[in-house]
């Protein structure tokens, strides 16, 4: 059975370090923003890791142990090397010194080279609030003399995942081909029940339908089928073009 690590980041046995670390204010997140590419670096054999800020509750038809069992099962549908939950409270997620250095805590155990957040401008407080204490963890992850666990660490690169509550006409500075793991994505969005599918509207086109729309309208931007969208703060640096579309 999948474990979702509770227990903080004290607790976090020695792994070999992170490719790739998507943090995610609530749970589903992760999946919505960029679950096809999670699943993508997965199967090219890449250490990708997930960390949920909160438990995403209270909602109408959730509870944490709805959410927690929802999660387990979305995690499945990607076959991450390791998720995570950092405990915070839903809905009152704040920027503080002590939560500040609980995230960094993570970098420092983890040691990802890449730190994918939320996309900086939204409607969701808690997505805001996650992106500032990311950008913030990163840069504390690295300090010396402290009480934070683990050795310094500084990841090398963060980036950015379109999961917003505003309606945007996003210029992404790149896309992600996630025609191969699409089916992925939808499986582990769809198994949050309690939050795509109870309560909600059946008539077309439903959340999923424009989850949909939106993968196919990114895909086409590439000329491929399904696509995910990413922004960056920091030039890319390329060593190569032979990967390029």
């Amino acid at each position: 059975m999948i474990q979702i690590h509770t227990d903080g980041p004290d607790s976090i046995e020695p792994i070999e370090p992170l490719d790739f670390l998507v943090v995610a204010p609530h749970p589903d997140d992760a999946e919505i923003g960029m679950g096809g590419t999670i699943a993508k670096m997965v199967n090219q054999g890449m250490r990708v890791g997930i960390l949920d800020l909160t438990t995403g509750e209270p909602t109408p038809f959730g509870s944490e142990e709805i959410r927690r069992a929802e999660t387990i099962k979305a995690t499945g549908c990607l076959n991450p090397t390791w998720r995570g939950n950092a405990g915070l409270t839903n809905r009152e997620l704040v920027h503080t010194i002590d939560t500040r250095k609980h995230i960094a805590s993570y970098f420092r155990m983890l040691r990802p080279r890449w730190v994918f957040a939320p996309y900086f401008h939204d409607a969701h407080p808690d997505h805001v609030v996650a992106t500032d204490l990311i950008e913030a963890a990163r840069f504390y992850a690295k300090l010396s003399k402290t009480d934070m666990p683990g050795e310094r660490f500084h990841p090398e690169r963060l980036y950015y995942y379109f999961c917003v509550h505003l309606r945007l006409a996003v210029q992404p500075d790149w896309i992600v081909d996630i025609s191969e793991t699409f089916e992925q994505k939808l499986a582990s969005i769809q198994a949050y029940e309690s939050q795509f599918v109870q309560g909600r509207p059946t008539e077309p086109p439903t959340m999923i339908d424009r989850l949909k729309t939106d993968a196919a309208y990114f895909g086409n931007l590439i000329a491929r089928r399904y696509g995910e969208p990413f922004a960056t703060k920091e030039p890319i640096a390329l060593s190569s073009l032979r990967d390029m579309l």
